[in-house]
C-alpha cells in the first residue's frame, strides 16, 4: 500500500506527516510524504519557526513525485490542515491526476476547522473552500463532531442527530464518513466515542475520556484509519483498529507527563493493536 500525504511537517513534536508517516510506516504502510510547511513545533505552543511552503513549492514536489511514474501506484492521498485556497488548489489537482493514474485510489481529507471546545481556529476562506469545494472531492472525511456540524450546519448531540449530519456530509460527496470525537449528553460520564459510517452502516466504538489535550491525535487517526480500510475494506474492523492504538498512545503519552505524542514508545500499539473496545453497529 502507498499512501501520498500532504500535510503540515515539524521538527519537534508530532502534528500532520510529523504525526500520520511514522503509525503508517510501522503498519508497513509506503508513505510520500510532502510538506506544506516546515515549522520548528506545531502552534499551540504560541511561538515556532520555520517556512510557509508557497503552494507553488507544494506543487512542484508533487510533479517531481508524478514523474517518477509513482501515481499509478498511489492508493491514497491524504490531507490535514489546508493552510490556505491556494495549497487546497494543489491538492485538489494532485488527487485528480492521482485519480487518473489510478482510479481505485482514494482521497481521504481530514477537514480540519477547529473543535467543540475552541471554536473554528482556521481563516474564514478555510470552512468555505472544505465545503464548497475539497469534501465534494474526497471519498472519506474524518471530521470531529464540530467540524461535522460545521460542514453540514447542524449541531449534532446524540446518536440520531450525528448520523443525521453524516448522512448530510456523505451526500456532499464522502461515500466514508469517520466522525473522531462523538460527544453526547446520554454517554456515560468520562467516556467518548467515535462513529464510522458507509452506506452499508454505521458503527460506533466508546473509549475512556482521558484528561488530556493531545496535538497530531487527529492526525494519527486520519491516517489509522485510512490504512486499516484501504487493508480490509471493513470499516467496523477499521474503527476497532483506530480507536484501540489510538487509546494506548494517548494513555502512554498521559504516563509519560509529556506533552508531544509519544508515537516511538507506542508503537507496537500502532502497528498490533489491542483490539479492548467494542465496535456496535448503530444502524
Amino acid at each position: 500500500m502507498s499512501i501520498l500525504s500532504i500535510q503540515s511537517s515539524v521538527a519537534y513534536g508530532h502534528v500532520g506527516n510529523s504525526a500520520a508517516v511514522f503509525p503508517l510506516q510501522r503498519l508497513g504502510v509506503e508513505v510520500w510524504p510532502v510538506h506544506t510547511v516546515h515549522f520548528s513545533n506545531h502552534t499551540g505552543y504560541g511561538a515556532w519557526k520555520g517556512p510557509l511552503m508557497p503552494a507553488d513549492d507544494v506543487r512542484a514536489v508533487i510533479e517531481g513525485v508524478e514523474e517518477r511514474g509513482a501515481f499509478p501506484n498511489v492508493d491514497a492521498v491524504l490531507s490535514g490542515y489546508q493552510g490556505g485556497e491556494e495549497i487546497g488548489d494543489v491538492i485538489l489537482d494532485a488527487v485528480a491526476r492521482v485519480k487518473a493514474a489510478n482510479p481505485a485510489a482514494i482521497y481521504a481529507c481530514d477537514p480540519v476547522m477547529g473543535n467543540a471546545r475552541s471554536g473554528c481556529f482556521v481563516h474564514p476562506a478555510i470552512p468555505v473552500l472544505l465545503r464548497e469545494r475539497v469534501v465534494p472531492a474526497a471519498d472519506l472525511i474524518t471530521p470531529n463532531q464540530f467540524e461535522l456540524g460545521f460542514l453540514t450546519d447542524t449541531e449534532p448531540r446524540t446518536i440520531e442527530d450525528t448520523l443525521a449530519s453524516v448522512d448530510l456530509a456523505r451526500a456532499m460527496g464522502p461515500s466514508t464518513v469517520l466522525v473522531t470525537s462523538v460527544e453526547r449528553p446520554d454517554a456515560p460520564e468520562d467516556t467518548i466515542e467515535m462513529m464510522a459510517v458507509t452506506g452499508d452502516g454505521a458503527w460506533i466504538v466508546q473509549t475512556p475520556r482521558l484528561p488530556m489535550k493531545a496535538n497530531g491525535s487527529g492526525d494519527v487517526t486520519a491516517a489509522l484509519f485510512t490504512a486499516h480500510l484501504l487493508e480490509t475494506g471493513d470499516p467496523a474492523v477499521a474503527l476497532a483498529r483506530t480507536a484501540s492504538s489510538v487509546f494506548d498512545l494517548l494513555q502512554t503519552t498521559l504516563d509519560s507527563g509529556e506533552r508531544e505524542l509519544q508515537l516511538v514508545q507506542s508503537q507496537e500499539a500502532l502497528a498490533n493493536p489491542r483490539l479492548q473496545f467494542e465496535v456496535t453497529q448503530v444502524r
